[in-house]
């Protein structure tokens, strides 16, 4: 077997030997020249075909036995053959006897295609673009079509600097290897973008209205500063969309012109724009031929105003607004047009609404498809119209949102409107896609405020496709451990009425500071929660709980304990005070406002919520807990999202004290600028230095420990504004964000303090440590013999020792706001979601935990 490469030309080339017959040699005879003389064929037959039949290749000419033929005829038979492409040669002979013989060289078959180079582009993605095949017939027109294609599969990509050299290996029996050697080249980056004839607003602002963007450092992970000839049509539309919201109606693009540097690496765009002048509305008017509607009345409604300056995006805001109005009164295709009189002496734009005569809708049916998992009843019953009642477009939209707040099926689904069967008839149609609705996550991380943390849980959403949702989960952190089991079902016996049952273990252990880390108290919380709710209106809910729970308060008896007591030298009396074992048995409701378009991640409408809890039917602990929370959400275009929350709450014990368990407490994550529980009262105990006298409090941060102690009233707020990025960024997940929180938590009784060195302070003496005596195993005194052996017997000289002497203050509890300032991105990450924050803390009290940075990492696998 013998084997050749051979590169292969993609310039067009013409061949010569199609466009005459064959040179003379042995066993051919040239054609006479006189085109006028005709000679009749004899015998007529294919010499040199293998794979084709002889018969098949006469069939490509027209040449038969006993036609007349001439030069011009054999010439044409030649060039048929050739463009059959199954010939890479064709000769004729016999031209003077009449006993034609056609010798052809067939064209080789693919034996295979291969890529060479192409990284940027996978395999499949350009084998499914070219023509060439193996065992195929091979062609050198489909190589040249074949490379004209890859490369443009690069420049789709903005790699216009990409080239293809096509080769071919001979193989035996007439096969070949076709190889095409891919150099991918760079991506080409727009370097600059000129704009030519622009005045009223300089090329900075109009570059801002363009998806294409220069090439810059600080857009290193940005897409859209890479060249895309689609894109760049579409900038001239947002050019001119742009100057249409400013007043300029007779803007336009004169040329539009992208120029390929000579190394192939970069654009450099160039619009040619005239602004023209610029228009202010004329008269707006209204113009309907429906009569349940007054145009004057709908007029006075219009945003546009005459003597503003003319907004042809507030044209558009102007229907979609005449067409809600008009679907409220059940019409659902009301057609709108707006007439507009331009007057270029007087620079106005006159509008006339026009309203067409419609009939009013009725709903014929409401269609929904593709849910294949969901039943159809858990669509069916959020849709706010049934079969034939009167359209409204109001509630089609609120039909809309709350499908959407299910989670179960695709973003941004919306209810198509299609005529029905009569003109007055008006079919609903919900094409649903699902998505996966079951998630197992497990992860593991590390955040600045909990160390090592570990996360599982298992939730099913929409548990057997009937709504339900069902979830199991547990995590383990530094200051907390918890398993938590719970099922809803939304819909019981298929009318709306919600349930569903929570039980819970949760263990939680509290620092005494940010810095140390040194566990005080820790509480263990068992127990279950029933819960019901009803809907009052379309946005009122009306939700009931009932909770049951035991709870266990302890504190390390080697390092608080005395003699088996809690000693309040050791721990604080605040501490030994909240040591014990307790039952709640408390009853609840909320009554819920709630109008926002996704439950999930709303961008407008607004949450209210009013909540109470009674403690005190049976157990040991009385009180009454009333919070209130409001949440509202804007959408201040461009992809802007402008959120505000308000919230506060009081406790009030009924015949007791609250205890230290059931407070309120602030700091991070509520009020990021904080450490966890940073925010309202606390006991800060610092040491003193005793070998002075008068004794002075230490500064050394390890002599100063804090214990937060919560507060029966609380209120926080926050403002926050979501900022849009770059296609490029989105990919990559980063959703940034600007916020302010201000809050405050105080009240409560306060504690009983010490300070073991007052009394000598102030009679000027030296401070001696409180003393404490020891005991054995069994806890039994212990005292010194005369030999110094400690001993059980008590012989008058105790077996001590001491303490350090300190003092307690009490800080923090005031209801003056404290206010933080920060920015947060969200990344999802290749190691797992990301949360970075960076809070400063404007505005604090003394003993406020603050903390700059805040950050979480976990990975989910």
């Amino acid at each position: 077997m013998s084997l050749g490469c051979t590169i292969l030309a993609v310039t067009p080339v013409v061949a010569a030997a199609q466009n005459r017959l064959a040179p003379p040699g042995p066993g051919t005879e040239r054609a006479p020249v006189a085109p006028a003389v005709e000679r009749q064929i004899k015998s007529l037959r294919v010499e040199g075909s293998q794979r084709i039949e002889a018969e098949t290749a006469l069939s490509y000419t027209k040449l038969r036995i006993g036609q007349t033929y001439t030069n011009e005829t054999l010439d044409q038979a030649i060039k048929d053959l050739y463009a059959s492409d199954l010939f890479a040669d064709v000769t004729v002979s016999g031209a003077e006897s009449g006993d034609i013989v056609l010798r052809v060289r067939e064209n080789p078959i693919i034996n295979r295609v291969i890529l060479e180079g192409n990284k940027r582009l996978k395999e499949d993605k350009i084998t499914k673009e070219i023509r060439l095949k193996p065992r195929q017939v091979f062609t050198r027109t489909a190589v040249r079509q074949d490379v004209a294609r890859i490369v443009e599969l690069y420049r789709r990509q903005g790699r216009f600097g990409a080239s293809v050299a096509p080769k071919m290996v001979a193989l035996d029996q007439n096969r070949v290897d076709v190889v095409f050697e891919i150099s991918e080249g760079p991506k080409s980056k727009v370097r600059q973008i000129n704009i030519i004839g622009n005045e009223v607003f300089d090329d900075d602002k109009l570059r801002e209205q363009m998806a294409t963007k220069q090439a810059r450092l600080f857009r290193l992970l940005s897409s859209n500063t890479t060249y895309d000839q689609d894109r760049l049509a579409y900038d001239q539309q947002k050019l001119r969309q742009f100057y249409l919201t400013e007043g300029y109606a007779d803007f336009r693009v004169t040329s539009a012109v992208a120029e390929l540097t000579p190394d192939k690496e970069d654009f450099i765009i160039t619009y040619v724009v005239e602004e023209g002048a610029r228009y202010k509305f004329g008269d707006v008017t209204v113009d309907s031929d429906i009569r349940d509607f007054d145009d004057k009345a709908l007029a006075k409604t219009l945003v546009p105003k005459k003597g503003d300056w003319y907004n042809a995006k507030l044209i558009e805001d102007t229907i979609d607004s005449l067409s809600q109005t008009t679907g409220l009164f059940g019409y659902a295709f009301t057609q709108i047009e707006p007439e507009i009189q331009r007057d270029k002496e007087a620079l106005t734009m006159s509008i006339n609404f026009h309203i067409a005569e419609a009939k009013r809708s009725y709903i014929e049916r409401v269609d929904i498809t593709g849910n294949t998992q969901t039943q159809d009843k858990v669509i069916r019953r959020e849709i706010r119209l049934a079969e034939g009642d009167a359209f409204n477009s109001f509630q089609v939209k609120r039909s809309q949102d709350r499908i959407n707040s299910l989670g179960y099926f695709q973003e941004k689904f919306e209810i198509k409107q299609t005529p029905g069967s009569t003109p007055d008839r008006v079919v609903l149609g919900a094409n649903v896609e699902e998505r996966a609705t079951g998630e197992l996550q497990l992860s593991a991380g590390y955040s600045s405020q909990e160390n090592a943390l570990l996360q599982a849980s298992i939730t099913q959403r929409n548990f057997r496709g009937k709504g339900q949702e069902l979830r199991l989960s547990g995590n383990y952190s530094a200051s907390s451990k918890s398993v938590e089991l719970g099922f809803t079902e939304p819909y019981l016996f298929d009318r709306n009425i919600a349930v569903g049952v929570d039980v819970f273990r949760r263990d939680y252990r509290s620092f005494s500071s940010s810095d140390n880390n040194n566990t005080t108290y820790e509480q263990v919380s068992t127990g279950l929660q029933l819960r019901a709710g009803i809907p009052l209106t379309e946005f009122w809910q009306f939700a009931s709980r009932y909770t049951l729970s035991y709870e266990q308060v302890s504190l390390d008896e080697a390092t608080y304990y005395t003699n088996g007591a809690c000693d309040s030298a050791l721990a604080g009396q605040y501490l030994c005070d909240a040591v014990g074992n307790r039952w709640t048995s408390s009853i609840g409701y909320s009554l819920i406002y709630d109008s926002l378009n996704s439950r999930i991640r709303p961008t407008s409408g607004n949450r209210l919520t009013f909540s109470q809890d009674f403690a005190g039917l049976g157990g040991d602990v009385r009180y009454l807990r009333t919070r209130a929370e409001a949440s509202k959400y804007w959408n201040v275009g461009s992809g802007f999202v402008l959120s505000a929350q308000l919230e506060g709450g009081h406790i009030f014990g009924i015949g007791q004290d609250v205890q230290l368990t059931d407070r309120f407490y602030l700091g991070d994550p509520q009020m990021r600028g904080f450490d966890i529980r940073g925010v309202g009262p606390r006991v800060t105990r610092t040491i003193y230095d005793t070998s002075v006298t008068p004794a002075t409090l230490s500064t050394d941060s390890a002599n100063i420990t804090q214990d937060a102690l919560g507060g029966t009233t609380y209120y926080r707020s926050r403002l926050e504004l979501e900022l849009p990025l770059g296609t490029g960024a989105r990919e990559l997940g980063l959703r940034p964000s600007i916020y302010m929180d201000v809050g405050a938590v105080f009240g409560g009784t306060s504690p009983r303090l010490t300070d073991t060195c007052a009394a000598a302070n102030a009679a000027g003496s030296a401070c001696t440590a409180p003393l404490r005596q020891y005991t054995n195993d069994d806890g039994a005194l212990l005292y010194l013999d005369a030999d110094g052996n400690a001993t059980t017997t008590n012989t008058g000289t105790p077996y001590n020792y001491s303490l350090s002497a300190y003092k307690e203050i009490y800080q923090g509890n005031s209801a003056s706001p404290r206010l933080s300032v920060g920015i947060g991105v969200n990344w999802t990450s290749p190691f797992g979601p990301l949360r970075i924050d960076l809070a400063k803390a404007l505005l604090s009290q003394p003993g406020d935990d603050t903390k700059l940075i805040t950050f979480s990492v976990g990975g989910q696998f």
